[in-house]
């Protein structure tokens, strides 16, 4: 028997916004005009994304007199802070990963009087008592069931969530473990006009996931394999998080791709050793980018198909932190095409990167 993810479920708040009105509303935000306006325009049609979700609605509106969340100016003043966004979270949050569950538990075939640990992700909010145990309250969960909280890890979290929760079924056989992850990047918009906030402004967005992980004789899942981590010291300030007085401010080079491919193209003696490339027939790419994806591709020289499903992630809903490599997983695992090893890779601050293998069982 193998720790195996049963079944995948996702949430998203309220319907998708055009990236074409997101980018009207930072024109708005930023104070552009001519050719900055320009150049900003450029920047999100050529993100590879063409729509997000947010808890806010704001995003696709361009006149702050329809402003709910953010003053009804064009200044944006006086600019939320970190408190406000914080109760924003309280309120969706536990929703969002009430949906994501349900989905999850439908699609493993698990009862939730089934589950005995919780594992909760996001590093958009935190708060206490927080999302997990909302989530055993609105699920009815026993209340012996162990609970495990992962905050502030960035976009690579859901890998340490899923290797906790194989770590737990290797430990207990019996085990059934809901790993959730919750994250509302678009609370943390900043309006400095800087070049850190104008690529975290163009790619996140709204959404939750949830994985049911447990023991598998003959069920259809997702096998957990093997995994690593690494960290490439050299981008330690290139991809970063900070807690502000308006929100969580990010720190995000344009650099961080090329870092990556260069990052990776020393570790793929590690990566061979470690998981016979040869054997890989499927990758699974965190689209943190459209340029992330394409540098990945890149170094370890495989079709630009492997992509498709991360690069339809990344299409539909932008990068959604921790809980978009679930998305493409997801996808993958309801694929009649795939079948075999995934290589699955995240990316996060420090700069950390993560790989998971997994082979899909039929």
């Amino acid at each position: 028997m193998k720790s195996t993810i049963l079944g995948i479920g996702l949430a998203n708040p309220g319907k998708a916004i055009s990236q074409q009105a997101i980018g009207k509303f930072m024109e708005v935000a930023h104070g552009l005009d001519g050719v900055d306006a320009r150049k900003l325009g450029f920047l999100y049609r050529k993100s590879g994304i063409n729509a997000r979700y947010s808890v806010l609605n704001d995003f696709e509106k361009s006149d702050p007199v329809d402003f709910q969340f953010f003053p009804k100016n064009k200044t944006l003043d006086p600019f939320p802070g970190t408190k406000a966004r914080m109760e924003v979270f309280a309120q969706h949050a536990p929703g969002l990963a009430e949906q994501a569950t349900l989905d999850a538990l439908k699609k493993a075939e698990i009862k939730k009087e089934g589950i005995t640990h919780l594992v909760m992700v996001s590093c958009t909010g935190m708060l206490a008592p927080g999302v997990e145990l909302s989530l055993m309250q609105s699920l009815g969960l026993d209340h012996s069931v162990e609970r495990y909280c992962i905050h502030f890890m960035g976009c690579y979290a859901a890998f340490t969530g899923l290797k906790l929760a194989d770590k737990i079924v290797r430990a207990e056989p019996s085990a059934k473990v809901l790993v959730v992850c919750v994250e509302l990047c678009t609370l943390h918009f900043q309006k400095d006009y800087s070049e850190d906030n104008l690529l975290s402004n163009s790619l996140f967005g709204d959404g939750a996931a949830a994985a049911v992980v447990a023991n598998s004789e003959n069920g259809s899942g997702l096998e957990i394999d093997q995994y690593m981590s690494h960290v490439l010291l050299e981008g330690e300030n290139d991809m970063a998080w900070g807690i502000g007085d308006f929100g969580f401010e990010m720190r995000l080079s344009k650099y961080i791709p090329a870092l990556l491919d260069k990052g990776i193209g020393n570790l793929l003696s590690s990566f061979e050793r470690l998981f016979s490339l040869s054997t890989i027939q499927n990758f699974a790419i965190h689209p943190g980018g459209k340029q992330i994806v394409e540098k990945v591709q890149s170094a370890f020289g495989f079709d630009e198909d492997k992509n498709e499903h991360a690069l339809e992630v990344l299409r539909n809903f932008g990068n959604m932190s921790s809980a978009t490599i679930l998305y493409v997983l997801e996808r993958m695992l309801r694929d009649p095409k795939i079948d075999g090893k995934i290589l699955a890779m995240g990316f996060g601050p420090g700069l950390t990167l993560e790989a998971m293998t997994l082979t899909k069982t039929p």
